[in-house]
C-alpha cells in the first residue's frame, strides 16, 4: 500500500506520521511505549487500507519525531493526549476512530475524556484503570519484567527483553526502535500513571457514549486478564474484552490475520455513528440482551 509520509509541526516538536489518505473513516493508529508508527505495518499491508484511512504517529521523542521540548511536560498521559488533539486539529479530523496500544492506549483514553472528535475508541494492551497506584496493581501484574516500563536507561539487552516481551517473538522485531527512544518517556509516563494524572480512565471507558472494543492476547504477559473481565461495557461494540487466543501483549502484530477483521468491524460500527445512529443500535443491542 503506497501512503504518504509527513510531519506536522506541533508545540512538543515535530511529529512524523504516515498516512493513507483517501475517503474512508479516518483511525489513528498510536504506538506504545519505546516503538514507532512502524509497528502497525500488518495494519498498513492490509485490506484495512483499502478501506479506511489510516493514520499513524510517532509520538514525540520516538521513531522519527522529535524528542519533546519539554519531556517533564510532554511524556505524560496528558502531555500526550495534547499533542494528539493538536495532529487532529491540524489535519482538520472533525471525527474519528482511535486504536490505542499500550501507552497509546491510556493517552488514548485521556484523549477521549477531554475531546468530542473521537466516535470510537479501541484499546489493547491499556486496561482502563482507576487513578494511581493502587489502580495500576489492580490493572497489570507486578513483575520484576513490568519495572522495564519505568527504566529510564536501556542497554541492549533491556531493549531485547522490552521487545520480546512485547511482541511474543525472539529475536524480537523493532530493538532499534526501543534503543532510540528518549528514556524519559518511560520514566515520566510511568510516574504520570502513578500520579493518578488525568481523567479515571475506568471510569472514562465505563461511562462513555461513544463504541469502545477492548482487544486482549491470552498470552499478555503485563495485562491481568480478570481485570478486563470486571469492566463494565454495556452498549459498546463488545459487552466483554476480545480475546485472541495464543497472542500477548500486541495482538495486531502476532495475530493480524484475527486482529484486522476485528478492527473492521469496528470501524464499520463507528462509522455509521451520527450519534442517532449508533444510539439506536446500542438500544437494539440492549434490548436483545433482555429479550
Amino acid at each position: 500500500m503506497v501512503f504518504n509520509i509527513r510531519t506536522i509541526m506541533t508545540r512538543h516538536g515535530a511529529v512524523r506520521y504516515s498516512d493513507t489518505g483517501g475517503s474512508g473513516f479516518p483511525v489513528v493508529l498510536i504506538h506504545g511505549s519505546s516503538f514507532s508508527r512502524r509497528v502497525f505495518e500488518r495494519q498498513f499491508d492490509s485490506g484495512l487500507a483499502g478501506r479506511w484511512r489510516l493514520i499513524a504517529v510517532d509520538l514525540p521523542g520516538h521513531g522519527d519525531s522529535e524528542d519533546a521540548r519539554d519531556p517533564r511536560s510532554t511524556y505524560t498521559v496528558t502531555g500526550f493526549a495534547a499533542c494528539l488533539d493538536e495532529i487532529a486539529e491540524a489535519l482538520d479530523l472533525k471525527r474519528l476512530a482511535v486504536f490505542g496500544w499500550s501507552l497509546g492506549g491510556h493517552a488514548a483514553i485521556e484523549w477521549m475524556s477531554r475531546s468530542t472528535r473521537i466516535r470510537g475508541l479501541m484499546l489493547c494492551g491499556a486496561p482502563p484503570m482507576p487513578r494511581g497506584l493502587i489502580g495500576m496493581f489492580r490493572a497489570f501484574h507486578p513483575s520484576r519484567d513490568l519495572l522495564l516500563t519505568s527504566k529510564q536507561t536501556f542497554g541492549e539487552r533491556d531493549a531485547a527483553r522490552f521487545a520480546s516481551l512485547c511482541f511474543g517473538s525472539e529475536p524480537a522485531p523493532y530493538q532499534e526502535l526501543v534503543l532510540r527512544t528518549d528514556g524519559l518517556v518511560r520514566s515520566v509516563f510511568a510516574q504520570s500513571l502513578a500520579r493518578g494524572e488525568g481523567a479515571d480512565q475506568r471510569q472514562a471507558v465505563e461511562t462513555a457514549s461513544i463504541p469502545i472494543a477492548i482487544v486482549a492476547g491470552t498470552e499478555d504477559p503485563f495485562v491481568r486478564l480478570g481485570y478486563l473481565s470486571g469492566l463494565h461495557l454495556p452498549g459498546h461494540f463488545s459487552d466483554e474484552p476480545i480475546v485472541i487466543e495464543g497472542a500477548g501483549h500486541a495482538p495486531f502484530w502476532e495475530r493480524p490475520d484475527v486482529f484486522n477483521p476485528v478492527l473492521d468491524r469496528f470501524l464499520e460500527a463507528v462509522a455509521i455513528d451520527t450519534t442517532s445512529a449508533w444510539q439506536a443500535h446500542v438500544r437494539r443491542v440492549t434490548a436483545r440482551a433482555r429479550g
